[in-house]
């Protein structure tokens, strides 16, 4: 392996797996092909060196619109993270228009390019929210424009795939996906849990699919081993801790590590809900940002019940323990865990 182009490279994940594979020494140049310029914090200090010396190089790049050939370098594997994945926020035509779109002009240009791999972070949100268990055998059933789109991106990738015997092809559909920089929905517990203003709905015992950013560069290399070793042109893999972390576990483990000593409150889910509906309406005639959206409280409220299932038939050993996972993150980014 010489040239890696990961599309999305300066979002949370791409920024990870740059790192990581800056310690692969048969990697000898990363593009990060992204809109945004890579992020300089505390924890992306080797990332910064190799910008420096070459090894990394930014390329500007909006995925939705056709990839100037003449301007990507020959590639010999492409990694397509870029997507639109927030929810609420985007509107519904948003996710296939970037999703599909992208999904598209990645595979064209893999395919201009004569790469013969590439790797596809999908997600979870396919199989729909689900209080049974399900794994890489079951049928998805999206729920949301961004499940959807994700399943259908990944027929792109596959088809792709499909039309060259050579072709090797990795999906992997992570559930939420934590860590330094990730400014999501577990940088909001944390936050709320460190701040005091944490409450349980009746969702103790919710169970929540995902896993430490860390781990996921892992479990991807794993993917990729895997594939030379067996030579399996394609694989799925579901990414998250096994077993299944829930609510519960996520906050004590975050009071431990933050030394919250507080207990969380708890509150019918029902009012939390009805609630939520007025303080978003008003939060949006006023363009105030707040953590407290219907649609957020839903999601906290349901599980997401999906088991890495192929990874456990494989033999995959985890690095990192639900607590392990956020000791490293408060060692990269101690401002999280902080009042």
């Amino acid at each position: 392996m010489e040239t890696v182009v990961i599309f999305g490279g300066t979002g949370f994940i791409g920024t990870h797996l740059s790192q990581f594979l800056l310690c692969d020494s048969a990697v000898q140049e990363i593009v990060l092909a992204d809109l945004n310029p890579p992020r300089n914090e505390g924890y992306t200090t080797a990332l910064q060196d190799a910008l420096a010396s070459g090894r990394v190089r930014y390329l500007n790049c909006d995925v939705r619109q056709s990839l100037p050939l003449d301007a990507f370098p020959h590639a010999d594997m492409i990694f397509n993270l870029a997507a639109i994945h927030r929810e609420p926020g985007p509107l519904a035509s948003e996710y296939y228009e970037t999703n599909l779109a992208g999904a598209e002009h990645v595979c064209a240009y893999a395919a201009a390019a004569g790469c013969t791999r590439i790797v596809f972070t999908s997600s979870i949100s396919p199989y729909g929210p689900t209080e049974s268990r399900k794994d890489e055998a079951s049928i998805p059933v999206p729920e949301t424009p961004y499940g959807g789109s994700k399943l259908v991106a990944e027929k792109i990738h596959l088809a792709w795939q499909a039309s060259k015997a050579d072709r090797k092809l990795l999906i992997v559909r992570p559930g939420v996906v934590f860590g330094p920089g990730e400014g999501g929905n577990v940088t909001r517990l944390v936050r709320s849990i460190v701040r005091g203003y944490f409450l349980y709905m009746g969702n103790r015992t919710t169970r929540k699919a995902g896993g430490y950013v860390k781990e996921l560069c892992r479990v991807i290399s794993f993917g990729l081993e895997h594939q030379d070793r067996t030579g399996e042109a394609v694989t799925l893999l579901n990414f998250s801790m096994d077993p299944l972390p829930a609510i519960e576990d996520f906050v004590k483990v975050i009071s431990n590590i933050a030394n919250i000593r507080r207990k969380p409150l708890s509150v019918p889910r029902g009012l939390l809900l009805g609630t939520s509906y007025p303080i978003d309406v008003v939060a949006r005639l006023f363009g105030i940002q707040q953590p407290i959206s219907p649609v957020r409280v839903r999601k906290m409220l349901r599980s997401t019940n999906i088991e890495p299932k192929r990874l456990r038939e494989l033999g995959y050993v985890y690095h990192y323990s639900l607590e392990q996972a956020f000791e490293d993150w408060k060692r990269d980014r101690p401002e999280d865990f902080a009042l």
